[in-house]
């Protein structure tokens, strides 16, 4: 079902970087951004159906739970000069179901952030996740190319690693292991000691690797013009072979059809290639979409992040997956044409709302409280605000019924960064607010023995309290009501908005 190089393709090798201190992510952040966080899981069902608002394309599925696994030991520094303290947790393999078919092998690259059972799964660029600010991410890359399941042959990879013999468990366990000292800073150990030697050896090993290409993308995802002439160009982005493509559900009747640059009827294309709408001339304004769709294996290394707050996963094996991505077209014979997307900028802190206009009149909005206008063919960025883990939800309006909703979690560092970055601002050290916060929420406690650990573990890196907090979040949300920003085009005459 997955790929698998042979493991000669294994290679050894020293790094600098070494294991570090696990922190974890305090209760008190967990309660501020609850109101938030409880708005993106209560809503989960309906906000993931709004798939052009969240999801750029590419493979989305479903959180089946950790299958593949064996104990680990994270350190937990100590406070004031105390002793460190230590937490079994299970290691290993996730698996997702496709939706439209398909499955997927992911591991965390999120230690202390728990997961949520049965939470919808993105696929997504590594620049909107913890592992764009990451300097190791590549090293990640690697080490999923050159372990189990892609090296599915224990034997060789044991003989590889030095490591005596591996099970599948204890393989997935010190991969995992491996990939937590670099997604996560963790000083942590695999409890088996063949599962300890494969990660030593995968850490030690690891080179620099390029971030994957996309299953499927299209750029942009919205496009606006005119009625009578083409409309786009829209990129074909894929690794797989062929996508085809389906033309507006409407289209019998409106008469938008999907085309080349020369205006031939297009049902399947290629990387690179381009698309455009062809809106008949005299239509009147509105917009149409179309959609892309192929069956492919998804690149190992692409990250998938849940609509919901949830642990990033990192993808480390895919059977043939049924990938997609939607574009949208604009049109209006005169006035403003806007073609708005939205993407999470980590480097920023928010995300970015850009808004093109091919019309020959201005496009005036307003988001997050400010007034912006995009002149006549011009495009303009405007980079919103989001705090660590809240849920975003913007709307934005035009013309002709024009609507676009953008939703999502800002998911961009790992426990431990924000942590020390909170602590910095409060004249601490991280450490210790990351021991303190120990005391309270710590990973799923598994048994002593890999025996001990069979059972419902999807909240691998959850807390114990994490219900409680969810309940306490849900009613935050009652009373204050969800974080929300209200994006409108400007109107041209007051009306009482």
């Amino acid at each position: 079902m997955f790929s698998a190089p042979s493991a000669s393709a294994a290679s050894s090798g020293t790094t600098g970087a070494g294991p570090g201190r696990g922190i974890l992510r305090p209760v008190a952040a967990l309660l501020v951004s609850g109101l938030v966080a409880a708005a993106a899981l209560v809503g989960a069902g309906p906000a993931a159906a709004d798939e052009p608002g969240r999801h750029q394309g590419g493979a989305a599925a479903v959180l089946d739970g950790l299958k593949t696994f064996d104990s680990a030991v994270l350190r937990i520094a100590g406070e004031n000069g105390a002793p460190a303290r230590t937490q079994e947790l299970p290691a290993g393999l996730f698996e997702m179901t496709v939706d439209g078919g398909g499955k997927l092998k992911t591991y965390c690259v999120d230690l202390h952030n728990p997961t949520q059972d049965q939470a919808k799964y993105l696929e997504t660029p590594w620049a909107e996740t913890s592992l764009g600010a990451n300097p190791n991410a590549g090293r990640i890359r690697w080490i999923l190319q050159h372990s189990y399941p892609q090296v599915d042959d224990l034997a060789a990879l044991a003989e590889a690693a030095g490591t005596g013999p591996l099970t599948e468990r204890t393989a997935a366990a010190g991969t995992q292991v491996a990939i937590w000292r670099y997604s996560d800073n963790a000083d942590i150990t695999a409890s088996d000691k063949q599962a300890e030697k494969l990660a030593d050896w995968l850490q030690r090993s690891a080179r620099p690797e390029k971030e994957p290409r996309a299953s499927l993308t299209l750029e942009p995802a919205a496009v606006s013009g005119r009625a009578g002439e083409p409309i786009g160009p829209v990129t074909v982005r894929t690794a797989a072979g062929q996508v085809s493509v389906s033309p507006p559900v409407d289209a019998a009747a409106s008469g938008v059809r999907v085309t080349d640059k020369k205006g031939a009827l297009v049902t399947k294309a290629s990387d690179g290639d381009r698309l455009y709408f062809a809106v008949p001339k005299d239509t009147a304004d509105g917009t149409a979409s179309l959609t892309v769709q192929a069956t492919t294996s998804v690149p190992v290394g692409r990250a998938f992040v849940g609509t919901g707050r949830t642990q990033t996963q990192i993808l480390a094996g895919s059977s043939e997956s049924t990938v997609s991505a939607r574009a949208t077209a604009t049109w209006a014979e005169t006035g403003a044409a806007p073609a708005v997307t939205a993407r999470k900028n980590c480097a920023k802190g928010g995300v970015d709302v850009t808004a093109a206009n091919r019309g020959d009149e201005p496009f005036t909005f307003e988001l997050a409280g400010e007034e912006h206008t995009v002149a006549a063919g011009e495009t303009s960025t405007v980079t919103v605000p989001v705090a660590e883990d809240q849920a975003y939800d913007f709307t934005i309006t035009g013309p002709a019924g024009f609507s676009r909703t953008f939703t999502g979690v800002l998911d961009c560092a790992t426990s431990g960064s924000v942590l020390e970055r909170e602590s910095e601002e409060a004249g601490g050290t991280g450490n210790d607010i990351g021991t303190r916060s120990a005391e309270r929420s710590v990973p799923a406690t598994t048994g002593s023995a890999s025996s001990g650990l069979e059972g419902d573990l999807a909240a691998t890196g959850g807390s114990s309290a994490t219900p409680k907090l969810a309940a306490v979040a849900i009613g935050l949300l009652v009373v204050g009501g969800g974080a929300v920003f209200a994006l409108r085009r400007k109107k041209p005459h007051a009306d009482g908005e």
